[in-house]
């Protein structure tokens, strides 16, 4: 499989000052392969996993001498572990903190090293005041798969390059298929290992099985690594995400967790949950200023799924009945559509998503992103609806210089308004910086 986050590695290597780097994301995302895979790009890949390895946690316990460190990981490897031709590998870091602590004495001591550490729990460690060598690392957030990677690794590489190209006007003689791209990837998923399994058996059935084993993973980390006092609460939130997303207005309601629960009580369950990237937390704005994140509304905010195809498997969405026609789209009220468009906006155009509503809640826009000095508002339509009421709402209030709607529809632009087909919505970012006409519609 091609990731996209191949290319920032490899950025990275070329890099002359380039720090101990340490990749972000869920469990199952891919971290492992990845670095496995960069690594065949050196002469060696020393690859260490912390995880049950009582050897390399007495090797971090003793001290920070990096030379007699480096002596050690030798012996464990097996591999010559040589400035500029191995790549050093760290996975489940976060089971040795002391090693994360290392990371600043390569930094400081042995910066021509190449390290690369990744781990499923790294964000709860890093919240829990683990000791962390601030401004001696680089980070890469790794998210499941995105459409466009999903295509590629289907063989419609093709598609892909369409799609970069903005020519929507060819793009459109083939909708068709790139819609029932799309349906399969709703039900199937970034996870990799989903995507692996239905290119390999088309068994949608199995598909699911692997889903579900996800899911109780995720559930088997609750009780392994929270505090013992949370899990029942981290249960409870997890658990209701179906429900809080097929409400018409997602909004986070903590009664839907439990009848009379608070906000208190649950903050660090939800904290938790994001830390360790099993959900996506978008907080909502009062207005779309300069920089959104000045102007966030904490204590009103949509929770989402790490991926369509885990929410989908936790929902017990009946894949027969929805492999028809467009229910997918619609179903649970057009939630899985917007779990879509959340995952390619995070995980493709990489920007952090909030979304928009009136104060007196007559109107909502789903998403409003900022694209460097731009503010622009997306509203996501599940169905070959064109309406955007809340769009103009928000336009007659603030007068973005573009707005996009994206729905299934082909792509139309018009004086402020851009319809974006959602399997076109990972272009975001190109389409909108265009001059206005400049794409082929």
């Amino acid at each position: 499989m091609e990731r996209r986050a191949m290319s920032a590695l490899q950025e990275w290597k070329r890099s002359p000052d380039r720090k101990p780097l340490i990749i972000r994301g869920a469990r199952q995302v891919g971290k492992t392969w990845l670095m496995k895979e960069f690594g065949a790009s050196y002469s060696h890949c020393a690859y260490v996993n912390f995880e049950n390895n009582p050897r390399m946690r007495r090797l971090f316990d003793s001290d920070f001498d990096i030379e007699r460190i480096l002596i050690g990981l030798r012996v464990e490897t097996g591999q010559p572990i040589t400035p500029g031709d191995c790549l050093l590998v760290f996975d489940e870091v976060q089971e040795v903190p002391k090693a994360l602590t290392a990371l600043k004495y390569f930094r400081e001591d042995a910066p021509r090293y190449d390290i690369i550490a990744a781990g499923s729990m790294l964000g709860v460690a890093l919240h829990a005041e683990t000791s962390f060598p601030v401004g001696k690392v680089e980070f890469l957030d790794l998210h499941p798969m995105s459409f466009p990677e999903f295509l590629t690794a289907s063989g419609n590489e093709g598609l892909v390059k369409l799609l970069a190209g903005h020519d929507f006007a060819t793009a459109a003689a083939f909708a068709d298929k790139l819609v029932d791209l799309l349906r399969q990837y709703l039900l199937v998923g970034g996870m990799p290992e989903a995507v692996r399994t239905f290119l390999e058996t088309r068994d949608l059935a199995r598909v699911r099985h692997v889903q579900r084993q996800l899911n109780e993973a995720y559930e088997q980390d609750f009780s392994k690594h929270a505090p013992h006092a949370v899990v029942p609460r981290i249960r409870a939130v997890w658990s209701s995400l179906p429900a809080q997303l097929s409400r018409e207005n997602r909004k986070f309601v903590y009664g839907l967790v439990r009848r009379g629960a608070r906000a208190r009580e649950y903050e660090l369950a939800l904290q938790w949950l994001a830390d360790c990237g099993l959900v996506q937390r978008v907080d909502r704005v009062t207005k779309p200023g300069m920089p959104l994140v000045a102007y966030q509304d904490r204590a009103a905010f949509k929770l989402f799924a790490v991926d369509v195809g885990l929410l989908c498997a936790s929902s017990g969405l009946d894949i027969e009945s929805v492999l028809r026609g467009n229910a997918l789209f619609e179903e649970f009220k057009g939630a899985l559509t917007e779990q879509y468009v959340l995952q390619q906006l995070i995980g493709h155009v990489a920007v952090r998503p909030f979304y928009w509503s009136a104060d007196r809640a007559t109107a909502e826009v789903d998403f409003v992103v900022q694209l460097g000095q731009e503010i622009v508002p997306i509203e996501v339509k599940a169905a070959e609806n064109l309406q955007a009421k809340s769009l103009k709402s928000f336009q007659h209030t603030f007068a973005p210089r573009r707005a996009v709607r994206t729905s299934l529809s082909p792509f139309r632009e018009e004086a402020w308004l851009i319809n974006l087909p959602l399997y076109a919505i990972h272009e975001l970012a190109g389409v909108v910086r265009r001059p206005s006409g400049a794409v082929q519609g």
